[in-house]
């Protein structure tokens, strides 16, 4: 039941990926794959399978076979684990059957997707840990691979965190330059109020306990709490009592999430679970 809701929530419409999945296949192979071709008889078939090197968090799989399937149909995907579950160093992934040379010629592409998708889950469900046993949820930023959003910011789901505005269109964040040109905090709230619909929010980035003060009492729905300390963090908890949600970002690193969830704050964000997450290292291994 865990594994079925869990599915359901993460699963990533095909319609999502594929034209990323071509572009990238296209980058790839070009006017052919020379390698494949000029060594392999074009009926020579075999079997392989990708292997963690390293422990972590699988995801990115039907971005992997949609990759193989879209070289050649034919191929026969078996997945060995699922989108979320963990791995160990030494574990099978995903095996693949069929024409020696399809293989071959998708396996850079598929690997390319699903080490930097379960990369970015892996450090995401890290983070996830820390924060446990305090209310803080963990969120990605906009910090993305331009043009992977979509797959990376599901591979920070996939690891046990939440996504932050998708894009400019979600919501309204008032940032430092914001209120400079809009004259301050009240002024771009009152404005940012009298122009969004009532299914947006309203979010202010502060960076002192007085700009919190003031950005509650103008209705914002959510405080960004901008390179604060931990003792500055925890008054701004308690300036907010409830009255918008407190979210830390800034100069938060992997070490110091779970100090930071500690100090009461709502939500945590963190660009570099998508700009900094390192590949899980995965390797295809093939046999005739």
């Amino acid at each position: 039941m865990e594994r079925e809701a869990r599915d359901t929530l993460n699963r990533l419409h095909p319609l999502l990926f594929q034209e990323i999945v071509d572009r990238a296949l296209l980058e790839d192979i070009g006017r052919g794959d020379l390698s494949a071709e000029a060594t392999l008889p074009v009926d020579r078939t075999a079997r392989g399978k990708i292997v963690a090197k390293a422990p972590g968090r699988i995801a990115g799989l039907d971005v992997a076979a949609y990759a193989f399937h879209r070289i050649d149909p034919g191929l026969e995907l078996e997945h060995v684990v699922q989108d979320g579950d963990a791995v160990g160093a030494g574990d099978e992934v995903l095996r693949i059957r069929g024409s020696a040379r399809s293989i071959l010629t998708a396996e850079r592409v598929a690997l390319n997707f699903l080490q930097r998708l379960s990369g970015i889950a892996t450090e995401t469900a890290k983070a996830v840990q820390a924060a446990q046993g305090t209310k803080a949820i963990i969120v990605d930023t906009r910090k993305t691979t331009p043009g992977l959003r979509v797959l990376e910011k599901y591979a920070v789901r996939v690891g046990g965190g939440r996504n932050h505005r998708f894009g400019l269109d979600d919501a309204v964040l008032i940032k430092e330059n914001h209120i400079a040109v809009a004259g301050g905090i009240t002024n771009a709230v009152r404005a940012a109020r009298a122009h969004i619909g009532h299914m947006h929010k309203i979010e202010v980035e502060v960076t002192t306990l007085a700009q919190v003060e003031e950005a509650v009492a103008a209705g914002a729905d959510a405080i960004l709490l901008d390179n604060m300390d931990l003792e500055t963090m925890a008054a701004a908890v308690q300036i907010a009592k409830g009255r918008a949600i407190v979210e830390a970002s800034g100069g938060i690193r992997p070490e110091t999430v779970a100090q930071v969830a500690k100090t009461g704050v709502d939500v945590i964000s963190l660009g570099w679970i998508t700009h900094s997450a390192p590949a899980l290292d995965l390797s295809l291994l093939v046999t005739l």
